[in-house]
């Protein structure tokens, strides 16, 4: 009977997959032996695997070039990364590498990119896409990057009034845009969006504001779903109303060039996660260039905001299983030696599926679990209501410690978990290694960061 954790798997899902195999009953993430990362740095542990963020941008890159190649597509294609997704330095080092552009969403992200441009990684012709709603020291300090020469920020307007607050701190004339209102999806808790202005409105605020002002050319029209980019109707239904606008805005603004899409190319959370990223980029990119051309007018120049797909599937966090406690008939419990509150936020906040895979033991009998974290709130658990399927991993063994790990962790959780911050119950953050790649292929690791300390946190806390 076959009934080993090993069995399940490859029962369940195609497996072996490109980043997941198993050797010896042990796994291996992008051909790094994890048994080997735990027993260098112990658990818990997070995990960036640079390479992979390189491969995401290129894979993108080479499917919307390929897009509008197949159609004659007369635009270019502008790959913007997104901050937010993840500020850590070896993060946009890597990313960078690859003559990609920036986005940003506050005050202190245009910081970062001084540091950035201080540090030579990127030039005055990069593009700085500055999102968000803007208070007035981002406003500040974008037109102190319009003032310091870079040529391609880019502010994009999220309301009528940022028009007039940027205008009275500009020295010289800046690229803007403009944010689509978008409608949200019909299941939303409201029906249109709180950032950007409305669709109706667009072309009056253009002609009333934009053009009479000689600070300003507008450049490019943004437009941003929650839901992501996804073979929907209501996808895209609002992707073809904002292209409306567009070419109804560029026929009475000759400066206007570029419609940026957003982001939304989603990650792998799943083993049996299927998304066709070939036939989206090309159906974008067909839509744009038909309802264009029904309207006369040349295609735009497209950019994309891809964050947690650049980064996300670089991540990853490892526990040990510390304990099993059986609190009734049919529920056991293994308790990990984290907490996913801290650690793995998008799990409690919004019940964020995660691939979820046993690290060793994969020759043993499986048995289904609940996951419990280390804090004592009730809802520092991960089961089935989080997971896609039901949580089953390897009976433990007396004699053999058991190892976890949750993979496409590396968008977003450090800065919602408040990395360097105070955690919840104290817990600290785990150690953060970095695994790169050298000339002979070989993988390296470095620790960036040790697991937080006792002494730092309460010195935060003001003891």
């Amino acid at each position: 009977m076959k009934n080993k954790y090993v069995d399940l798997i490859e029962q369940t899902f195609e497996f072996p997959q490109d980043e997941f195999r198993v050797e010896d009953n042990e796994l291996y993430f992008h051909e790094v032996p994890l048994m080997d990362i735990i027993k260098q740095y112990g658990t818990p542990l997070k995990i960036t695997y640079l390479p992979k963020i390189t491969s995401q941008i290129q894979r993108a890159k080479r499917l919307f070039n390929v897009a509008m190649a197949k159609v004659d597509y007369q635009g270019d294609y502008h790959y913007c990364y997104c901050t937010k997704s993840s500020h850590f330095s070896f993060v946009l080092e890597e990313v960078l590498k690859n003559g990609v552009h920036i986005e940003t969403s506050s005050a202190f992200d245009i910081n970062l990119v001084q540091e950035l441009f201080a540090q030579g990684l990127i030039d005055k012709e990069h593009y700085i896409i500055c999102n968000g709603f803007k208070r007035p020291q981002y406003i500040e300090n974008i037109a102190a990057m319009v003032a310091d020469g870079f040529r391609n920020i880019i502010p994009i307007l999220d309301n009528k009034d940022e028009a007039a607050e940027l205008e009275a701190v500009l020295d010289r004339p800046c690229q803007v845009g403009i944010r689509i209102a978008s409608e949200e999806e019909p299941r939303f808790e409201f029906y249109t969006s709180r950032l950007g202005i409305r669709y109706n409105d667009i072309v009056d605020f253009y002609k009333g504001k934009i053009a009479k002002s000689k600070k300003f050319k507008l450049k490019m029209l943004h437009f941003f779903i929650n839901t992501g980019i996804r073979d929907t109707s209501y996808y895209w239904n609002e992707l073809s109303k904002s292209i409306n606008v567009y070419c109804e805005l560029k026929k009475v603004c000759p400066t206007l060039d570029s419609i940026d899409i957003g982001g939304g190319f989603p990650i792998k959370n799943s083993l049996g996660f299927d998304y066709d990223y070939e036939y989206m980029a090309e159906e974008i990119v067909a839509q744009i260039k038909t309802i264009c051309n029904q309207h006369g007018v040349p295609e735009p120049h497209i950019f994309t905001e891809f964050g947690s797909f650049t980064v996300g599937e670089s991540g990853a966090t490892l526990f040990s299983i510390l304990n099993q406690k059986l609190q009734n008939d049919r529920e056991l419990w293994y308790m990990i030696d984290s907490s996913f509150m801290t650690t793995l936020p998008d799990t409690w906040g919004i019940n964020q599926r995660y691939i979820m895979l046993a690290v060793n033991n994969w020759d043993k009998e499986y048995q289904r679990v609940f996951l419990g974290g280390l804090t004592c709130d009730s809802q520092d658990y991960y089961n089935a209501e989080a997971h896609s399927n039901a949580v089953f991993l390897p009976k433990i063994q007396d004699d053999s410690p058991m190892y976890i790990g949750f993979f496409h962790t590396g968008a977003y959780q450090e800065s919602l978990g408040g990395y360097g911050g105070v955690q919840h119950c104290l817990t600290p953050a785990p150690k953060h290694i970095i695994i790169d790649r050298d000339e002979n292929g070989e993988y390296t690791t470095k620790l960036f960061a040790k697991e937080q300390s006792y002494k730092s946190m309460l010195k935060i806390l003001g003891y």
